[in-house]
């Protein structure tokens, strides 16, 4: 048995479990993450979560707390204040988040208000699109002799106003591989920073829009001509960015693109 962190609370109140729900594919959920939702009450969940994944907790209430990069369904403080009232009603609640809690999902935002309520809680890390979607596109993020490091950012418009954000022109020439997600909107504006700060026009780069699906489609260029490859393709998120010389390597690894199987989710 897993513990689950216990703050100061009441006693007999239910637990909140923040579960990574994978980059897409419902195949790469974790155990742990299928056995909490089978054992829950309420399930509070995000827009890119599959919905075969919600199969798996037929009885449990639903409630949909999906964010697109310019209209929120339920404002954060709202999901926070749900997460509180479901499980001081003594019930099971999984707060099912797209990719990773704890990468750029707020998951920490909910973890600190729910132990601010004395609510007990657990985190079930989930496969990061960061890494899940490149490796299903045929890229490595480290691949030797190429690349030993890699950085992932938000590339997120609203973020990318705020001065100390994101410091791309340290970024530019401090890592091999950068993985930018939430940034096809603003991947004019990244790749004139990289480029102006070192970073060559000719570096390979790939977006890959709906990672580890069915539908997902891989638009491959350099940091000099991306944007435009982009705007005339007229990708929308989600998009994962990868900048780097390992996305060469794709030519030779795509092994998703020629079998298109995700798995299923297990029953």
């Amino acid at each position: 048995m897993r513990p689950v962190v216990r703050a100061a609370g009441r006693r007999g109140a239910g637990t909140v479990a923040l579960v990574g729900a994978g980059p897409g594919d419902p195949g790469l959920m974790t155990v742990r993450g299928l056995e909490l939702l089978r054992r829950a009450h309420v399930v509070v969940y995000d827009r890119l979560v599959d919905p075969r994944l919600l199969d798996a907790a037929p009885r449990a209430r639903r409630i949909f707390a999906g964010k697109a990069s310019d209209h929120h369904t339920l404002p954060q403080e709202r999901i926070n204040a749900l997460l509180i009232m479901h499980a001081r009603r003594g019930r099971r609640v999984v707060r099912l988040k797209g990719g990773d809690p704890f990468v750029f999902g707020r998951g920490g935002e909910e973890a600190d208000a729910l132990a601010r309520a004395g609510i007990p809680f657990e985190v079930v890390p989930g496969v990061s699109s960061a890494v899940a979607v490149p490796a299903y596109a045929g890229i490595p993020l480290t691949h030797r002799g190429v690349a030993s490091s890699f950085a992932v950012v938000t590339g997120h418009e609203e973020a990318c106003k705020r001065e100390s954000s994101v410091d791309w022109s340290r970024l530019a020439r401090a890592v091999d591989t950068l993985v930018v997600l939430m940034g096809v909107k603003s991947l004019p504006r990244i790749a004139r920073e990289l480029i102006e700060h070192g970073r060559p026009a000719a570096t390979p780069v790939a977006l890959v829009r709906w990672g580890t699906t069915n539908v997902q489609e891989t638009i491959t260029g350099t940091l000099g001509d991306i944007a435009a490859l982009a705007a005339r393709a007229r990708l929308e998120p989600p998009v994962v960015i990868v900048i780097g010389e390992v996305v060469a390597l794709r030519d030779r690894l795509h092994w998703f693109d020629d079998n298109r199987v995700p798995m299923e989710v297990a029953q």
